[in-house]
């Protein structure tokens, strides 16, 4: 196609549904790992790093089921390995987010670095040091993180530079933790807050997200859950910019996130 030719001057107006932001949906699949029982999980976007983090599930044995809405359940009862491989890490490094629920729910990750080398400098740093700190028993190998861990224990977590995923991942272990894990320094995106509102929809027990100090209270297990994933806000505000641009009335079917607040 050499070009397109585009007639204007009709004014916009309708109804749009805004799809899910991929910054909160990926944290969210990972956190699907958490639950004893299937997660239905709505408003997911249709987009490349959303299909590598279904596949990644999918190659660790976990049963995963898409409606043509885009909507998944996925059930983790059925997981039968702990890889994160190389080929798909490399190809989306928020793949890292399956490393804290990994150790958490089953004891056991094998998490390909993102770039396949020793950790150096990496942010994954404060993934790992935070893991340390909750007691699991972390080598670097053959470009590889290889955790292991019982169950996890709850500490006081100062996180040295501020990291959307190092405060994602360290959140997810710390909801099956034993005892009271306090985030400091912790990132307040609204992704790490839906985050935080889905892990409290499986039971949860979490304070503060959106701040940057979260306070959860580690339970036993999770339960399954149907959650909607928080709205793309670029996508949002684009649509409401052109509605106004027009004087026009649009509306945009989205759900705004709200503050966390503990469930128990």
């Amino acid at each position: 196609m050499d070009k397109l030719q585009i007639q204007g001057g009709i004014p916009l107006e309708g109804e749009v549904r805004v799809s899910g932001a991929k910054n909160a949906t990926l944290p969210i699949i990972a956190a699907a790992l958490l639950a004893d029982d299937p997660v239905t999980i709505g408003n997911v976007p249709h987009l490349h790093d959303v299909t590598t983090m279904i596949e990644l599930l999918g190659r660790m044995g976990v049963s995963v089921t898409i409606d043509e809405h885009m909507k998944i359940e996925i059930d983790p009862s059925t997981i039968r390995d702990y890889v994160a491989p190389y080929e798909l890490v490399k190809t989306m490094r928020a793949s890292i987010l399956v490393l804290g629920p990994l150790v958490a729910r089953f004891g056991a990750a094998d998490v390909s670095l993102p770039g396949g080398c020793a950790i150096g400098a990496r942010p994954v740093n404060i993934h790992v040091a935070g893991l340390q700190a909750m007691g699991a028993d972390i080598s670097i190998e053959g470009g590889y993180i290889r955790a292991r861990a019982g169950r996890l224990k709850g500490a006081r977590l100062v996180l040295d530079t501020v990291t959307v995923t190092g405060t994602e991942n360290l959140l997810m272990a710390a909801v099956l933790a034993d005892g009271e894990t306090v985030l400091e320094n912790a990132a307040r995106e609204p992704e790490v807050v839906d985050l935080a509102n889905f892990l409290i929809a499986m039971g949860a027990r979490i304070q503060g997200a959106g701040t940057d100090k979260i306070i959860v209270q580690g339970v036993k297990k999770l339960h399954g859950t149907q959650y909607e994933v928080l709205p793309g806000s670029n996508r949002r505000w684009d649509l409401f910019g052109r509605g106004c641009h027009d004087r026009r009335q649009c509306t945009h079917q989205a759900r705004l996130p709200g503050p966390s607040r503990c469930s128990g």
